[in-house]
C-alpha cells in the first residue's frame, strides 16, 4: 500500500512553514522574541526544551528556512567531538564561500558530555554557528552554565488533543505527502482515541496512524474503526520518562498533593505513576517519607499506615498491592498536618554537624568500671521515675554549650495539640525548679 512512499508518515508531513506549524503559540505568536526572531531573520542560539514529538526539530528546520541560513543537523546519541569539528569546518566552508549564515542543530543535546558541549562555544562566539539545542531534559540540569548563557531556552509544550486532531486531519487529506490519496475513512470519535492515545507526542500519533492504515491495507478496507483502533492502541505507554523530569515532576505532585489535603488529587497522581509503569517499591518508600515529613507526630497512625502499605504491596504485588498504597496515600492526605518533626530532626543535624564533637556531660555518662566511677561519670544522674510525674525538672541532658536549645515545635493540629500541652506542662516545671 505504501510502494511508492518510502519515508515514514511523521517525515513525510513534517510542515514546512510556520503557517503549518502547529501548538506552540506561546512563543510563536507576535510580539514574542522567537517570532520576532524568526519574522526579521536575527538569529540567536536557542535551546529547545519540550517532550518528545512536541515539533523541536521541525521548528528549528523552519527556523533555518525563514532565515535563508544552511541548516546542519547533529544527533548527541551518534556524534562526538570529531563530529562537532567537521560541522563548524563545513560551516566556515559556508560562510567563506557562500556567505550564508549556519543553524547547528543538535539533537538529544543533553547526551554531550561537557567536553563536548565545551567545543561548541567559541565557535558560537565568533558567529561561526548558530547553535539550536533541542532536549527533553530540564537544561538546567543536563547542559553547561556556559553553554546555556549563550543561548535562550524555550520551553515547548506537549501538544493539545485539539493540536493534535489538526495534525491527524491534515496527514488524512493531504494529497502530496500524507494518506489523501488513499481515501482513509476515520470517524470523530476514533480520531479522539489516537489523539489521547499520543498523549501530545505529533510524531507517535503519525506512527500509530501509519499502522492502523496498514492493519486496515491487511483486511482489504479502507476504514479504521474502533476493533482497529484498539488493536493499535492497546497498550500504550503513558509519558514518563523514569528517572528524568517528567518522572521527578510527578512525584513532587503527588508529595505536594498529600501535603496540601487533597486526597482527590493525590490519587490522581498515584494512579498516573503506576499506569506509566513506576517501580511500586519506589512508590511506597516516598509515602512512608511523605507520613514522617508532613504529618509526623499530629497522626502516628499514617507512619503505621503507610508501612503497611508497603508491606501489602510487597506481599501481594501488582494489581492488589497497588490498592494499598491508594488506601495510605488518601489517608495521609486527609490528616493532620505537621512538619515539626522534620523542622526538628534539620535544625538538629546542622547543630550535629557545625558544633564539632562537643563532650556528654558528665552526669549523663555511663559508669561501668571503678575508672569511670572514679571520675564522677553518671554522678548527680537523677532517674527519672523515682521523680514526680517522672519528670526530673531542671535537668539538663544537652551538652552544656547548647543547654537550653529547642528544635522540635509542635503544631495545634492533632494529637500534637496534646503534645505541646504536656511539652508546656514540663516546661513550667523546669522554671518552677530554678
Amino acid at each position: 500500500m505504501f510502494d511508492d512512499l518510502t519515508k515514514p508518515l511523521a517525515d513525510r508531513v513534517r510542515p514546512r512553514s510556520l503557517e503549518e506549524y502547529v501548538g506552540q503559540q506561546h512563543v510563536l505568536k507576535p510580539g514574542k522574541p522567537l517570532y520576532e526572531a524568526i519574522a526579521t531573520g536575527k538569529l540567536h542560539s536557542m535551546i529547545f526544551w519540550g517532550p518528545p514529538g512536541t515539533g523541536k526539530t521541525t521548528l528549528a528546520r523552519l527556523i533555518a528556512h525563514h532565515s535563508d541560513a544552511e541548516f546542519m543537523p547533529i544527533s548527541a546519541v551518534l556524534a562526538g567531538v570529531k563530529e562537532i569539528r567537521a560541522a563548524v569546518g563545513e560551516a566556515q566552508r559556508i560562510q567563506q564561500q557562500q556567505h550564508r549564515r549556519t543553524i547547528l542543530f543538535v539533537d538529544e543535546v543533553h547526551r554531550f558530555n561537557k567536553a563536548q558541549q565545551d567545543a561548541f562555544l567559541p565557535h558560537v562566539e565568533d558567529g561561526t554557528v548558530y547553535f539550536v539545542g533541542a532536549t527533553t531534559e530540564n537544561p538546567s540540569f543536563a547542559l553547561n552554565n556556559a553553554l546555556l548563557s549563550r543561548a535562550r531556552v524555550y520551553v515547548l509544550n506537549a501538544l493539545t488533543p485539539e493540536d493534535l486532531l489538526g495534525v491527524l486531519n491534515k496527514a488524512l487529506t493531504d494529497t502530496e505527502r500524507g494518506l489523501g490519496s488513499l481515501a482513509i475513512e476515520m470517524d470523530d470519535k476514533v480520531k479522539r482515541q489516537f489523539a489521547e492515545a499520543a498523549d501530545g507526542d505529533a510524531r507517535r500519533l503519525l506512527n500509530l496512524l501509519e499502522i492502523a492504515v496498514e492493519l486496515a491495507a491487511a483486511n482489504d478496507s479502507r476504514m479504521i474503526d474502533e476493533k482497529i483502533a484498539k488493536e493499535v492502541l492497546t497498550g500504550g505507554v503513558r509519558r514518563f520518562d523514569n528517572q528524568g523530569e517528567e518522572f521527578y515532576n510527578q512525584i513532587s505532585a503527588l508529595h505536594k498533593s498529600v501535603r496540601g489535603s487533597s486526597p482527590d488529587a493525590s490519587l490522581y497522581w498515584l494512579c498516573r505513576m503506576i499506569d506509566a509503569g513506576c517501580d511500586l517499591t519506589y512508590l511506597a518508600r516516598r509515602i512512608v517519607r511523605m507520613a514522617s515529613e508532613d504529618i509526623g507526630n499530629a497522626d502516628p497512625r499514617a507512619l503505621q499506615i503507610a508501612v503497611n502499605a508497603w508491606e501489602t504491596q510487597e506481599r501481594l504485588g501488582s494489581p492488589e498491592g497497588e490498592l494499598a498504597l491508594a488506601q495510605a496515600v488518601v489517608y495521609l492526605a486527609c490528616a493532620p498536618k505537621s512538619n515539626a518533626v522534620y523542622m526538628a530532626y534539620n535544625a538538629a543535624m546542622r547543630d550535629a554537624k557545625q558544633s564539632g564533637s562537643l563532650g556528654v556531660p558528665v552526669h549523663l555518662r555511663n559508669a561501668p568500671t571503678k575508672l569511670m566511677k572514679a571520675l564522677d561519670y553518671g554522678k548527680e544522674y537523677r532517674y527519672a521515675h523515682d521523680e514526680p510525674e517522672a519528670y526530673a525538672a531542671g535537668e539538663n541532658y544537652f551538652p552544656d554549650e547548647l543547654a537550653g536549645t529547642q528544635y522540635y515545635q509542635p503544631v495545634d493540629r492533632g494529637l500534637e495539640i496534646k503534645i505541646k500541652e504536656k511539652l508546656k506542662h514540663l516546661k513550667e516545671l523546669d522554671r518552677r525548679a530554678k
